[in-house]
């Protein structure tokens, strides 16, 4: 293995796990706040999703910080939290992290993201059905329309940032 090689490989271990610590951190404040938590879900650390539209490498990092964040949650079971927390966030990631390349304009991709993201809260209200019998729809919505909101207040907010650090480039 060349050092060039060997140096990007820890470089982005070393990001992601940043990445990791500041979703986890990022949560936890919000939890502390109250802002976050079973049909309320504005975790500012969710605008780090939007990471994927730059460079689809930092989904090992937003998808890590999710474990952990679900680890240290004691609000929901983590028997449910961690799989149905990962699965959501892994998935959108993934789609997106496919079809964002695709599109043309920055917030095109972020649109996408903002849309993606809202559309698999379908997975938390499953999730928040099946461990305190909330009403699935009613569950969804809340979650949805959420989720939206903090995506969208956090994607010009991950724009404006990636004018300073270029994310892009931050893994090469």
């Amino acid at each position: 293995m060349s050092r060039a090689h060997s140096t990007y490989s820890l470089r982005a271990i070393l990001v992601n796990a940043v990445i990791a610590a500041l979703y986890v951190a990022l949560t936890l404040v919000a939890a502390a706040f109250h802002l976050s938590g079973l049909q309320i879900q504005f975790r500012v650390s969710e605008g780090l999703n939007h990471l994927v539209v730059f460079d689809k490498r930092y989904i090992w990092g937003v998808t890590l910080g999710v474990l952990v964040a679900n680890l240290l949650d004691t609000t929901t079971p983590v028997i449910l939290n961690v799989p149905f927390g990962v699965a959501q966030t892994l998935l959108s990631l993934l789609l997106v992290g496919y079809v964002a390349p695709k599109l043309p304009k920055l917030w095109m991709r972020m649109v996408l993201n903002i849309i993606v993201f809202t559309i698999s809260m379908c997975m938390i209200a499953w999730m928040l059905h099946l461990a305190y019998k909330l009403p699935f729809w009613i569950t969804y919505l809340s979650t949805g329309v959420s989720e939206a909101i903090i995506m969208t207040i956090t994607a010009p907010i991950m724009a404006a940032v990636d004018q300073a650090v270029h994310f892009s480039k931050v893994l090469d």
